[in-house]
């Protein structure tokens, strides 16, 4: 047979069962004597698809009768009540016994013996174990029976609880409120690739491409003034042109061309004069040293060496057209078209929620306008563990990535619902307060890694945090299993 994976031993049960056997709950009116059978020598184990149960039965303090019998029957009670009944015994006096024998059909399911004073009798069973069992109860049913089969009592006592549950880590979550925000102020931004003719300064929405890139820059805007709850109070635009041609030219260019973009916009909307901000960049080489970096092209590194060195901007690019013809001929094809580009930045505030059915019904329609505290301080009023808890904590650290306080909260809320994998990564950007170091210790713990948790635990407790000490005895206690 397969070695038990699960054992659970059981000695000196005999007091216990009388103590049991005192409080058990009678299942007739008849008030004569009750038996005293005695339990002791319980084991109980589980292989991989087998129970099996072995105790010894006293009868040290049975007087039995000639013509009396008493009918044991183990049985396993779950959790969810389902029930399964182990091969019943007789143990009678003498008379019965002897009709017992005669009358009673006996098989390894009903088993019979002839009382003796002093008797013990060794039990064990081996059935197949179903996934019920796993939390429930082994109980010993007790009937005496008199003269003619006549019932004088029936009894039920306890004789081991079974618990073959997997033992984790039980974590008690800490999360930390967030600091109100003052005032919320935000911002909005976007990128437009607005086409012009070559050397030329004017807007013409029908040319190329303008048409999607100008609704790109009037959805963002209407995006926020749209919003009862916004007010936009800046919108900024900054010109970029890219770097080949004179440097003189591109000035022009850009500052042109971005003035262009903001005279179009102001005929869109009533915005006060001066509302809109500009400022231009004449060639945008960050944007293409940002792509040499990350791109294979032939000779990488001297060209960025170009990039970065002390040229000035006009010989800058000659060096590149007449060191590296080809790379310059893909980039200028490629790349450059792409550093024509016109970046605007929308600036607003939003007003403060409280209700919390407000803030969730906000945070599944515009997230980006609810503060960390907004999100925690809604998420209170709910049951942990619950949907929209969850989707609360999730969409905070989805607005707020980079805060160590979403992260927290949501590796928190991530160990609530048992996803260990999600508390990991937010846990990389937690920080290392107390609580941080608390909820590393209670990931580490559902992980298995105990000795890992217990030095979260202790670092914890030395900083004051009030669970940690549980959480410390919970995984020692683990350890021992």
């Amino acid at each position: 047979m397969k070695k038990p994976a699960f054992i659970i031993f059981g000695y000196g049960l005999i007091a216990m069962t009388a103590a049991h056997n005192a409080s058990a709950t009678a299942l007739t009116d008849i008030t004569a004597s009750t038996s005293s059978v005695g339990v002791s020598g319980v084991n109980i184990e589980r292989s991989e698809s087998f129970l099996n149960c072995g105790f010894t039965l006293s009868f040290d303090s049975i007087d039995m009768s000639s013509n009396r019998e008493i009918r044991l029957s183990p049985v396993i009670v779950g959790s969810d009540g389902s029930e399964t009944a182990l091969p019943a015994l007789i143990v009678a006096g003498h008379s019965r016994y002897v009709q017992a024998q005669r009358r009673e059909t006996l098989s390894d399911s009903l088993r019979l013996y002839r009382f003796r004073d002093g008797m013990t009798i060794p039990y064990s069973v081996s059935l197949p174990y179903k996934q019920w069992m796993e939390t429930s109860t082994l109980e010993l049913r007790e009937r005496i029976l008199g003269c003619c089969k006549g019932k004088i009592s029936e009894n039920t006592q306890y004789i081991s609880t079974i618990d073959f549950a997997l033992r984790t880590f039980k974590a008690v979550p800490l999360y930390i409120a967030p600091t109100a925000e003052a005032v919320k102020t935000r911002e909005l931004r976007g990128r437009a690739f607005v086409d012009f003719p070559v050397n030329r300064t004017e807007i013409r929405p029908d040319y190329r491409g303008n048409y999607a890139e100008l609704g790109k820059i009037q959805a963002s805007i209407d995006s926020v003034r749209n919003d009862r709850d916004v007010t936009i109070t800046a919108l900024s635009i900054k010109g970029f042109a890219s770097p080949e041609g004179p440097w003189d030219n591109n000035v022009r260019l850009a500052k042109g061309r971005t003035e262009s973009l903001k005279t179009y916009v102001e005929t869109l909307y009533s915005f006060k004069p001066g509302f809109i901000t500009t400022s231009y960049e004449p060639e945008d080489w960050e944007g293409l040293r940002e792509y040499v970096e990350k791109s294979n092209i032939a000779h990488k590194d001297e060209i960025l060496a170009i990039i970065n060195g002390p040229l000035a901007p006009d010989p800058r690019d000659a060096k590149i057209r007449t060191s590296y013809p080809k790379e310059y001929a893909f980039l200028l094809a490629n790349v450059y078209p792409a550093l024509r580009h016109s970046d605007y930045k929308i600036d607003y505030t939003v007003r403060s929620y409280s209700d919390p059915a407000e803030i969730i019904e906000v945070m599944y329609t515009r997230p980006q306008n609810l503060s960390l505290e907004e999100f925690f301080a809604a998420a209170r009023t709910l049951d942990p563990g619950s949907k929209t808890y969850n989707d609360l904590f999730e969409t905070a650290v989805r607005m707020y990535p980079e805060s160590e306080t979403a992260n927290l909260n949501a590796a928190a809320c991530a160990i609530n619902r048992g996803d260990t994998s999600s508390a990991s990564r937010y846990l990389e950007k937690a920080g290392d307060t107390p609580q941080a170091i608390y909820t590393r210790g209670n990931l580490a713990a559902m992980q298995g890694d105990y000795e890992k948790a217990i030095e979260y635990f202790k670092q914890a407790a030395k900083l004051k945090i009030a669970e940690a000490p549980a959480a410390i005895e919970q995984t020692k206690y683990l350890m021992k299993k």
